[in-house]
């Protein structure tokens, strides 16, 4: 199965993606409880990760606190620990979980 920038997923590993979206690597290309950067123009790079029930998530390569690198965090869950600080991400929606505040832009 082929990842796009989604968190859907497909059936058919040739088809092309839907309009609007990049294909960017394979599902089994993003280790389980891990992640992928993708380097993006302007340097905005993304992060693809991947949880131990095979979900898919890409949220913006950088922590809202200090611009940690989220992709060389700890995934459990749906979130994602920032290797800086130990802030929590939601990989669905990019941000902070209580009592911190801020998000990284959720793809």
């Amino acid at each position: 199965m082929d990842a796009t920038v989604s968190t859907a997923e497909t059936s058919d590993a040739a088809a092309a993606p839907a309009a609007g979206w990049q294909r960017i690597c394979r599902v089994d290309d993003i280790p389980v409880l891990g992640a992928r950067r993708v380097a993006r123009a302007r340097g905005m790079d993304v992060a693809v990760f991947r949880n131990d029930r095979d979900q898919v998530f890409a949220v913006l390569d950088r922590c809202p606190h200090k611009g940690g690198p989220l992709s060389q965090g700890i995934v459990f869950g749906t979130s994602v620990a920032c290797p800086l600080h130990n802030w929590t991400i939601a990989l669905d929606t990019g941000c902070a979980q209580a009592p911190d505040e801020g998000c990284a832009q959720a793809f």
